[in-house]
């Protein structure tokens, strides 16, 4: 297969401006403007992840100069990791907004992402002595 010489990019591509990890979190500045509820876009993080960065910290997406944190999510609503976002990496993501706020949700899953999930839970409560 070869490669296009030419080819228009998506109408909705935005590329990072900035990565860094902050306060425990992974945020990925955006361009300012407006993300409306429902559209589509392709982001690009173009920025190195830093090194500092913890496989386990949440992803945020800010907006231009603004400071409001906004979840990227998969698309079954739960937290992305910094464990599932790479660099030079483009991610479709559906903006979903709320009455106070919101996020911006993959359409797809994060490639090579581990599932957290926990293999079992106890409530906390030692577990319960054998006969």
């Amino acid at each position: 297969m070869s490669c296009k010489p030419v080819c228009k990019l998506c109408d909705n591509l935005v590329i990072s401006q900035a990565v860094a990890f902050t306060g425990g979190n992974l945020e990925i500045n955006l361009p300012a403007g407006s993300y409306k509820n429902r559209e589509k876009y392709c982001i690009v993080v173009a920025q190195t992840i830093p090194t500092a960065t913890t496989i386990n910290a949440p992803v945020y997406i800010t907006i231009g100069s603004g400071t409001e944190l906004y979840p990227l999510t998969k698309r079954n609503c739960s937290q992305v990791t910094a464990a599932g976002i790479r660099t030079r990496t483009r991610y479709s993501v559906c903006v979903s907004t709320t009455p106070t706020g919101g996020s911006f949700r993959m359409i797809g899953n994060p490639c090579c992402s581990p599932d957290n999930s926990l293999l079992t839970i106890d409530g906390g409560a030692a577990p319960a002595p054998t006969a």
